[in-house]
């Protein structure tokens, strides 16, 4: 492979041999400035990557009784092998390395499959990891919610959990949660005080960067609607926090609001509502059938 460099910002990338096709949809999906697109030579045109592939390889008990399974996300023959766990009250993704470089590409695999991932370091210790739960995993992609709905099936006709508690992910996994295009995924909970709390948390200083330009671009101020806190080191949360002030300004920017800025903030608005939706009935329990 020889890659050329052009005015310091673009690059060639030639590619010879039986894996260049390969290799070339790979870098297509890594490529952060293409958005996961790649040039096609004989349409001329910019044609959407859809090699994501998932496969559930192993189910089994834990000496604990817990259900685990294997599940494998691939894209261009680039494969990693992901830790599944079930809960009565949670589906759980895991995947932990001493090479931070393989839980790297873990994530970005992960993100191709729809899933939000963060790579977090183990305190203290050189062993880097990434987590996905419920809410997560129920917002990524068709191929992906399909094994994991798999993974119920198998532990149900095995008997290792209870049918009617895994009624309500299946059906969740069935459906999906949509989330708007373009958006990370916002926490949106309840304080102890029962105040909403709206919030973007990252270990990535860039992520943390661009989701308050964002805001920005909506209409709300820094420090008067919403307030940011950077990671200072490898390893450490930052988060984008949502005030009160900042939500009741968003609102009234999305009605009276001009342009493109109205248009901005009332998919924000809209995607707020959502989680918050989410939330209620994640909390809202079901009357019993009789």
């Amino acid at each position: 492979m020889r890659v050329y460099v052009k005015n310091g910002r673009y690059y060639d990338i030639a590619a010879y041999g039986e894996n260049a096709a390969g290799l070339r949809r790979f870098l297509a999906v890594t490529a952060p400035s293409a958005g996961g697109k790649y040039l096609s030579e004989k349409f001329g045109e910019f044609v959407e990557v859809a090699w994501v592939e998932v496969r559930l390889s192993d189910i089994w008990l834990t000496e604990k009784g817990r259900v685990a399974a294997d599940l494998t996300i691939s894209v261009a023959g680039v494969a990693v092998k992901y830790n599944i766990y079930l809960r009565e009250d949670a589906i759980e993704l895991q995947f932990r390395s001493t090479d931070r470089s393989r839980v790297e590409l873990a994530a970005l695999l992960l993100r191709r499959a729809g899933v939000s991932a963060e790579v977090k370091k183990v305190s203290n210790r050189d062993v880097w990891y990434i987590y996905a739960s419920t809410g997560k995993l129920t917002a990524g992609r068709e191929e992906l919610r399909r094994e994991l709905a798999k993974v119920f099936r198998k532990a149900i006709a095995r008997n290792w959990i209870d049918a009617s508690k895994a009624e309500g992910w299946l059906e969740e996994l069935k459906r999906g949660r949509v989330l708007k295009e373009g958006w990370p995924m916002y926490h949106v909970g309840l304080t102890r005080s029962g105040a909403l709390l709206v919030r973007f948390g990252s270990t990535n200083p860039d992520s943390i960067e661009q989701e308050a330009q964002r805001l920005e671009e909506v209409g709300l101020e820094k420090d008067r609607h919403f307030s940011m806190k950077k990671p200072e080191k490898d390893g450490e949360k930052g988060y984008v926090y949502i005030r009160r002030e900042g939500l009741a300004h968003a609102a009234w920017l999305s009605e009276y609001g001009e342009g493109e800025q109205q248009k901005l903030a009332a998919e924000f608005v809209s995607y707020i509502l959502q989680r918050a939706w989410e939330l209620v009935k994640r909390f809202t329990k079901k009357p019993k059938k009789s």
